[in-house]
This record gives structure tokens, C-alpha cells and sequence, in this order.
């Protein structure tokens, strides 16, 4: 059953909303259309502060889509933050053999 804050009427943009949040995870809690807000917006950012590096995650509706950032207009469209993120296919390739590596030295 869907909880009673969930219901759509018709036509509703639902988008995942959160501030800064670590990882994507933190940022899966579904709100109901602003009005005059029609687009679900994902930021994503890395920052580096004292020789340690981070990210952060930010989800909300917006009245546009501004530039440098994944915008999208359906229902729960930012669930994911892959979209907007540039990942390196290097690191992608060497996922396999770190996990291997891990496996085998018995980590």
C-alpha cells in the first residue's frame, strides 16, 4: 500500500529531495510538487578540504533547469545520481581487479 503522503493526484511531479547529503542513499526521501516547481534537479559536487576530498548530493524541484546540473521532468526522474556524474572509465575497468585482488589476499 502506498503511504497516504504519497498519493498523486493527477499530474504530480514527485522528486527526491535532500542537502548535501554523503551518497545517494542519503538522498531518497520523495516530496510532492511544489507548484510552479516542474523540474526535479540533482547536484553533484566534489570538494577537497584539508587533503581530504568528499562529495555531495543535493536533490530539489526547480522552476528551470539551470545549467551544470541533471534536471529532469517525471515522477521520481532523480532517483539515481548516475546521470549526472562523469565517471572515469578507468576506474571503472580496474573494479574488477580490486575486487579480485581483495578476494585473493583474503581482506
Amino acid at each position: 500500500m502506498i503511504p497516504a503522503h504519497l498519493v498523486l493526484k493527477a499530474h504530480s511531479l514527485v522528486c527526491f529531495i535532500c542537502k548535501d547529503a554523503s551518497s545517494n542513499w542519503g538522498c531518497l526521501a520523495p516530496t510532492i510538487y511544489r507548484s510552479g516547481e516542474n523540474n526535479c534537479v540533482t547536484e553533484y559536487s566534489i570538494f577537497e578540504t584539508g587533503g581530504q576530498s568528499g562529495q555531495s548530493i543535493s536533490k530539489r524541484f526547480s522552476v528551470d533547469c539551470p545549467g551544470g546540473v541533471s534536471c529532469c521532468s517525471f515522477s521520481f526522474c532523480n532517483f539515481s545520481s548516475a546521470s549526472s556524474l562523469k565517471v572515469s572509465y578507468s576506474v571503472l575497468a580496474m573494479a574488477p581487479l580490486a575486487s579480485f585482488v581483495y578476494v585473493r589476499a583474503g581482506l
